[in-house]
């Protein structure tokens, strides 16, 4: 069974990084305010990426990556570029 990683932007302009097996029903829960207690506060977020995973495994692992993040490198996912994502990286930083 497949599943998802995704990134919710909030009305506040932040970020939510999650995972699911079912995307639709889980956006639905965070903009009905049962979603998680960070998007609840924020409402309401809207679906700004999501990447199909082979497992909720990969996808949560996925998550996880991706919430240590920095908001540069989620904008450079978030707009398709992946070429990016290196230089982003904390190690990759100059200056």
């Amino acid at each position: 069974m497949g599943a998802f990683v995704y990134i919710l932007e909030c009305a506040d302009g932040s970020f939510y990084v999650g995972s699911t097996r079912n995307l639709e029903l889980r956006l639905a829960q965070h903009n009905s305010g049962r979603g998680s207690v960070y998007t609840s506060a924020r409402l309401p977020v809207r679906l700004a990426y999501h990447q199909e995973c082979e497992s909720i495994d990969v996808a949560f692992a996925l998550e996880k990556r991706i919430q240590n993040w920095s908001r540069a490198k989620r904008l450079a996912l978030i707009e398709g570029r992946l070429d990016d994502l290196p230089m982003l990286s904390k190690k990759g930083r100059r200056g």
